[in-house]
């Protein structure tokens, strides 16, 4: 389909515009005001979305500001492209503005250029050229914008209750080549309740604090603490024995108490690997210090011993897996500690032939008799379509015409709109090797990348509504 690259082509300047400009704006999900149910930033990226679409000729509708969609063409059966706006909290250290879409080298640099509004622009232009391009289609294809994906997906629950499921969709949030099973998430809290915080003589923690979302490893921990001697000394000697990035000391003026702040590195919570968890890294030194005998510091040795500076849940009695999508992800997103209560909030993503029972059963376990307990906040179960599913195929077809990669259909432990109705699959934005900068400081799209996206969302357009 040459016509339709050359299409893309000289949009080029178009496509950077729009996805600088939705860049700006901050759209992390905050309380909900009249008619905006997840915040003012997220309703003025959803109002751009939607006026872009209508600019461009597209039927439009919202969904009473959860959800919105934009349909082209017409047929019975129809294909659905389902995009996210929201993004989840910036974080600390970025090299350049996390929502000013700089340029540099050739990158677009912003919180969502990747997940997922760089994508989302990517898919509507896509549609544009499929439209100019004068190609008759016999399905509709129809953009849907959900608004809280990153935290809770109300907009799509409240979406499919008013609009009906397309015939077959895919959503650009992922990675290439097309994903045929994502794993189950389930995200949950381990919680206790302190009667007798502290005994006698000893180091007293009266305070953790850390993170900002279940699906994020944690940049940032701290740790309030009293203490007769200091603890620099012993952070010295704990840091000549283990191999720690960040933990550093603070000293407050009062000379009895101290501030442990713990630095760590961002990632998307599927991918605990490629971070480094500061509340893991902050616990494992509580842990070697002379704590106060009590509640708090018999929780902080259990956390220690049962999930420390894990992924995988070994330890903590969930360590499952399975040939078609591998280990069993266990991250640490949230920690709230005080003298009367802890709750951790943890992100599971569990292998596709088992289920949420088989989880908690192991974890269960190893809690028996600990004080702590699970609070369940969230599950989505995973999602599996057969490798010679029609729409797996297809995809297939175009990213292998498109890049000349032989690779097979995969599967991940991100969670994606996918799951939001049956025959849906994500597909891109990533290509293989590429790093993944999703819920990271320094997220960045390459402009190549952003065009060659469009291209590839193009032609699998054409492909499936032809």
């Amino acid at each position: 389909m040459m016509n339709l690259n050359e299409i893309v082509d000289g949009m080029k300047d178009d496509i950077i515009k729009s996805t600088q400009e939705i860049i700006r704006i901050k759209s992390v999900q905050e309380d909900a005001m009249e008619g905006m149910p997840f915040g003012e930033g997220v309703h003025k990226a959803y109002e751009y979305a939607m006026k872009l679409s209508k600019d461009f000729g597209f039927e439009v509708k919202d969904i009473d500001g959860y959800a919105g969609h934009a349909d082209m063409g017409d047929g019975e059966e129809s294909l659905g492209i389902l995009v996210h706006l929201d993004v989840v909290p910036e974080g600390d250290n970025w090299t350049y503005p996390p929502y000013a879409a700089e340029i540099h080298d050739d990158k677009i640099f912003g919180r969502g250029t990747i997940d997922d509004k760089g994508p989302a622009i990517a898919c509507l232009y896509a549609m544009k050229a499929v439209r100019d391009s004068g190609i008759k289609l016999n399905k509709k294809v129809r953009i849907i914008y959900g608004l809280n994906e990153e935290s809770g997906w109300e907009c799509m629950k409240h979406y499919f209750q008013k609009e009906k499921p397309t015939t077959l969709a895919f959503t650009p949030d992922a990675d290439f080549p097309a994903i045929h099973g994502e794993k189950g998430i389930i995200i949950f809290d381990l919680a206790r309740s302190f009667t007798a915080a502290f005994e006698g003589e000893g180091i007293r923690v009266l305070s953790i604090k850390g993170g900002n979302r279940p699906n994020m490893v944690p940049d940032y921990c701290e740790a309030h603490v009293t203490s007769s001697t200091s603890l620099i000394q012993a952070l010295k000697s704990y840091k000549t024995i283990h191999d720690v990035a960040g933990v550093a000391l603070e000293i407050e003026e009062n000379k009895s108490e101290f501030i442990i702040k713990s630095f760590g590195v961002s990632s998307h919570g599927s991918l605990p690997q490629h971070g480094i968890n500061a509340i893991s890294q902050l616990m494992m030194f509580l842990n070697s210090l002379e704590l106060a005998k009590g509640e708090v510091s018999d929780f902080i040795k259990f956390y220690c011993e049962k999930i420390g500076m894990e992924y995988y849940g070994q330890s903590i009695g969930c360590g499952l897996s399975d040939a078609e999508s591998g280990k069993l992800i266990f991250n640490v997103g949230i920690i709230d500690l005080d003298e009367s209560k802890v709750a951790v909030a943890v992100n599971i993503r569990y292998p596709i032939t088992n289920t949420i029972e088989e989880v908690y059963e192991g974890i269960n376990k190893q809690i028996d008799g600990t004080g702590v307990v699970i609070v369940e906040t969230e599950h989505k179960k995973p999602i599996y379509l057969p490798k010679d599913h029609v729409l797996v195929q297809k995809l297939m077809k175009v990213y292998r015409d498109f890049t000349g990669d032989n690779a097979e259909p995969i599967t991940i432990g991100g969670g994606t709109y996918a799951r939001a109705m049956d025959n849906a699959v994500a597909f891109g934005p990533l290509f293989p090797g590429q790093p993944e900068l999703a819920h990271q400081k320094d997220e960045f799209i390459a402009i190549e990348d952003l065009i060659k996206i469009t291209k590839i969302y193009a032609n699998a357009i054409y492909e499936l509504a032809k």
